[in-house]
C-alpha cells in the first residue's frame, strides 16, 4: 500500500508539473546539433505570444529526436518551458515539397534524381568534402571552388529568365541581403557563387547583365555558366536535376552552404528557408566551431 502512495504522488507531482508547463508550436532551421549534449540550436520563426524570431539553442530531453537532423534541416517542434527550464519534443522534419510543381514534373524530378546516382557518386550530406568545379564568372574569368579555401562559400542555381517568382528570384533575393549584410566580409571571409542551369543562353554577358539587376559585386558573387557538359558535370556532382521545357527550366532547387575547410555544413533545399535563417547559418559557418558556439551561447 504504502509503494502505491509513493507511485501515486509521483504520478500527480510530474502530471502537475507538466500540466503547469507551457507549450508552444515552433518552426525553424536547423543550425547546429550536439547529439553528445543533447542539444540543438534552431534559428527559430517568431512564435507569436511567446518568442521573436531568433537563434535558440534547446535542450532535448529524448536523443533520438536529434537522429536524421544537420545544419539547414527545417523542423516542427514543441516548446516545453516552465519557470526553470525550456525543451523541444516532438520533433518533425518538415520535408520540401514545391506546390508549384505539378504531378508530372514532380514525378521527372523524381525520376531524373534517382538517375544522378548512377553508383558513381552518392547524395552530398553535412561533413562531405564539396566537390570542386572550375567555371566561368561573369567577367569571363575561370573561377574554382577550391580556391577559396578558407572562406564560407554560398552555392545555388538559378537561371536568368526565369518566370517563377517564389523561386530563381527569391533565392537571388536572398543573395542580394547576404551581400547587404556581410558587405565588410564578402571576399575576405564570404563567397557567393550562383550557377545557371541554362548555360546555353545564360553566357558570361548575360548573367553581367543580370547581376546589374541584383547589383552583385563581381569580385565576391560570382555569376557562373560554362560549357553544357560542364554545367551538367557540376549539377550531377551537388544531384541537381533540370532539363529544357517548352521555353523553360524544369529543376530542383539546392542552396549550399560550404565551410572553410570546403566541406558541406548544409544542403538548403527548396526555397521555403527565409533570409534571416540562412544568414544564421552563414554566421555559424563564420564563427568556427559548433560546440563551442553552441556552449557560448548557454553560459551567456
Amino acid at each position: 500500500m504504502k509503494t502505491k502512495t509513493v507511485l501515486l504522488a509521483t504520478f500527480l507531482f510530474l502530471a502537475s508539473a507538466s500540466y503547469g508547463a507551457e507549450r508552444h508550436a515552433g518552426r525553424g532551421m536547423v543550425v547546429k546539433v550536439n547529439a553528445a549534449q543533447k542539444l540543438v540550436m534552431v534559428s527559430c520563426e517568431e512564435i507569436p505570444g511567446y518568442m521573436s524570431a531568433m537563434v535558440m539553442p534547446f535542450e532535448v530531453r529524448n536523443a533520438s529526436e536529434l537522429g536524421g537532423l544537420a545544419p539547414g534541416t527545417m523542423i516542427e517542434f514543441m516548446v516545453v518551458a516552465d519557470d526553470s527550464s525550456a525543451y523541444i519534443e516532438q520533433i518533425r522534419i518538415h520535408r520540401y515539397e514545391s506546390a508549384e510543381l505539378d504531378p508530372l514534373t514532380a514525378r521527372r524530378l523524381n525520376v531524373l534524381t534517382r538517375l544522378n546516382a548512377d553508383g558513381s557518386s552518392v547524395p552530398l550530406k553535412p561533413g562531405d568534402a564539396a566537390p570542386d568545379f572550375m567555371l566561368v564568372d561573369q567577367t569571363r574569368t575561370k573561377v574554382t571552388l577550391s580556391s577559396f579555401r578558407g572562406k564560407v562559400v554560398l552555392v545555388t542555381f538559378t537561371y536568368t529568365h526565369c518566370a517563377l517568382p517564389n523561386f530563381c528570384f527569391r533565392i537571388a533575393n536572398h543573395f542580394r541581403q547576404i551581400q547587404t549584410r556581410y558587405a565588410d566580409r564578402l571576399g575576405n571571409d564570404l563567397v557567393l557563387m550562383t550557377i545557371t542551369f541554362d548555360p546555353s543562353h545564360d553566357t558570361p554577358e548575360v548573367m553581367a547583365k543580370y547581376g546589374e539587376t541584383w547589383h552583385a559585386d563581381p569580385q565576391s558573387w560570382h555569376l557562373l555558366t560554362g560549357e553544357a557538359t560542364e554545367v551538367s558535370a557540376v549539377g550531377r556532382k551537388y544531384g541537381i536535376s533540370f532539363w529544357a521545357d517548352e521555353g523553360l527550366m524544369n529543376h530542383s532547387l539546392h542552396t549550399f552552404v560550404v565551410d572553410r575547410s570546403g566541406k558541406l555544413l548544409a544542403d538548403l533545399e527548396g526555397n521555403e528557408y527565409t533570409t534571416a535563417e540562412l544568414e544564421d547559418l552563414v554566421q555559424s559557418a563564420l564563427s568556427g566551431n559548433a560546440e563551442q558556439s553552441v556552449r557560448a551561447v548557454l553560459t551567456k
